[in-house]
């Protein structure tokens, strides 16, 4: 690696966690329900959308990518039972699938961050003929490596040997319903996002966190879901 990438990854990891705390503050502040956080609501002609935030997470820190969502039409929808998202991803997802159930939402997208992408992965297997496509974004589908070396249990388990990673990993069959979004350089999955069968784009933007206000991801997201809403309802 040259100086000059050297350099650039460097500067990706201080906004990076600038952006993070930045958002962790703004979101212990504002204390409003999801209705009165954004601006428009979103409307029936567009597919709905779930939110599914990272580990340490609440949805709150996706509220950038939820304003532009209702902005653009979509109903967005997140699960206040996953709370900080530091459960297992088991529990997590079928928190998830409880929620689909008494919403009564038929059909439903889900743009996930990080461990959300692999609730939501876990999700396709309990309620896949309500899920319409995952979008996830810089999720860890093989692990971590440095996960391990966090003294926090609900990260701990994201590394490569965790039981939900080898779980997932074993059970490959939803993958193809995933388009995996990752950035250029994630300081938290040096292994990146691959995941195998899921169709992959790769952001010019780099960080594990600030791509979630980019609006390359925005624009990304937005083709994702057109492209999800003009095909038919998968076959059960």
């Amino acid at each position: 690696m040259g100086i000059a990438t050297a350099a650039r990854k460097a500067g990706v990891v201080l906004v990076d966690y600038a952006y993070a705390a930045g958002e962790q503050l703004r979101g212990m502040l504002d204390r409003r329900r999801l209705r009165r956080a954004l601006a428009p609501a979103g409307g029936p002609d567009r597919l709905p959308v779930l939110l599914l935030p990272g580990v340490y997470e609440t949805w709150r820190f996706l509220r950038p990518l939820a304003r532009h969502l209702a902005g653009r039409g979509h109903d967005v929808h997140v699960v206040d039972g996953l709370r900080w998202n530091i459960a297992s991803v088991e529990d997590g997802a079928r928190e998830v699938a409880r929620f689909l159930v008494a919403s009564g939402i038929p059909r439903v997208a889900i743009v996930a961050h990080s461990k959300g992408g692999l609730i939501a992965k876990r999700v396709l297997e309990l309620e896949s003929e309500r899920i319409a496509v995952v979008l996830a974004i810089a999720t860890p589908f093989a692990g971590s490596p440095l996960a391990r070396l966090v003294p926090l249990a609900g990260v701990r388990a994201l590394g490569p040997a965790g039981a939900d990673i080898v779980g997932l990993a074993a059970r490959p069959a939803a993958n193809d319903r995933i388009v995996s979004i990752a950035p250029w350089f994630d300081p938290h999955i040096p292994g990146g996002s691959e995941l195998a069968g899921a169709r992959s784009v790769r952001l010019r933007t780099g960080g594990h966190f600030r791509i979630l206000s980019s609006r390359e991801l925005f624009l990304v997201v937005d083709e994702e879901l057109a492209r999800t809403s003009r095909r038919p309802p998968a076959a059960t």
